[in-house]
């Protein structure tokens, strides 16, 4: 699976979209093409870069600037946003795009894409941002189409695109999970392959659309951006997982305080607490048999050998399901009741997970 790096722009700033609302734009970094840089200098294999004034209001002030981009930074470049012309399509891929990507057109304006697709193999992508209810929407999110998923999937499948896009509109990256039904769907109904354009939460979201499957295809992509500005994952990390490996991460969402806690084996705890994902700080106090780990950012444990223990340690989580999802995939014994899970740890230390 491809991994591509996503670029915002908005008003000649790398921006980010809290569930996708322009009026809520968060400046990231006043150099979108520094930024494409940095993403290519990481490994990632693509940039997807998104010209936000053009796909919602029609204003092309950002176009000299991703010109610039496609041609400095040493990665193909595929452009959205706002491409709703034949001429405009045609600079684009003349200024040396990879890919152009095209969105609302594929809804306004199928004989365009038919004409492009014959005047340009191989470079014409469509992008669909869908709706729970798998109504697309256009221009920036900011209109329902009145079309659905499998339709204009099949149509523009007809037409030769290259590639789909596909992500769920008005879903906050790194809160919610991925539509997987969508784009199940996505990959049952058309041959092209299909990108998973919607960002992630974290790496075991990135393994899960790794697993995916329908009609015996996979994901050929996945397109990532403010979760490893938030410090979710690194592009390397990313990068392992998609080649079959790289580290296991806890999914987060806990509310807890410092704690400490005792152990007979420091080695055993760290093995343990590590394979449930949780990250080793650092080591204390020089002469201390201690070490520190966190559940989640901020919120630390420190595991001391010889020191009393407490009767159990508790987690309260924001999403017990997905957690119990996470201690399953490790094959820990588990016990389960009403918005409670209980582990042990390797001293026996019951170790109890509860809904927030």
């Amino acid at each position: 699976m491809d991994l591509y790096a996503r670029v915002n722009i908005l008003g000649g700033l790398s921006v980010r979209l809290p569930r996708g609302r322009l009026d809520d734009a968060i400046a990231l970094d006043n150099d979108p093409i520094r930024r494409a840089r940095h993403w290519a200098e990481q490994g990632v294999d693509y940039m997807h870069i998104v010209d936000l004034d053009a796909a919602a209001y029609g204003d092309y002030r950002n176009r000299e600037l991703i010109d610039r981009l496609i041609d400095e930074v040493p990665v193909p470049v595929q452009v959205a946003g706002g491409i709703r012309s034949e001429g405009e399509a045609q600079r684009l891929i003349e200024k040396g795009a990879w890919r152009i990507v095209m969105g609302t057109a594929a809804i306004e304006n199928q004989n365009m894409v038919w004409d492009l697709c014959r005047e340009n193999p191989d470079k014409i992508a469509v992008s669909v941002d869908v709706r729970s209810d798998e109504e697309i929407v256009t221009k920036g999110w900011t209109q329902n189409s009145g079309r659905y998923l499998e339709e204009v999937l099949i149509e523009m499948s007809s037409a030769g695109v290259v590639a789909f896009l596909v992500s769920e509109a008005g879903r906050d990256a790194l809160e919610d999970p991925p539509n997987f039904q969508i784009m199940a769907e996505a990959l049952a109904t058309v041959e092209q392959p299909v990108i998973a354009a919607g960002g992630v939460r974290d790496l075991e979201d990135l393994r899960d659309l790794l697993r995916l499957e329908a009609a015996g295809r996979s994901l050929d992509g996945v397109v990532v951006g403010r979760e490893v500005t938030a410090g979710r994952f690194t592009i390397e990390e990313a990068k392992q997982v998609l080649a079959g490996g790289g580290p296991t991460r806890a999914p987060g969402g806990v509310v807890a305080t410092a704690v400490r806690v005792g152990v007979t084996s420091l080695q055993k705890s760290l093995d343990f607490y590590g394979g449930l994902g949780f990250t080793h700080v650092r080591t204390p106090t020089q002469g201390v048999a201690a070490e520190v780990i966190e559940s989640a950012t901020g919120q630390r444990i420190e595991l001391v050998e010889g020191q009393d223990r407490p009767a159990a340690l508790t987690f309260v989580v924001d999403d017990l399901e997905r957690w119990g999802q996470h201690l399953s995939s490790l094959d820990l014994h588990m016990i389960a009741g009403d918005n409670v899970i209980e582990i042990t740890d390797p001293d026996g230390l019951p170790l109890r997970f509860e809904q927030a």
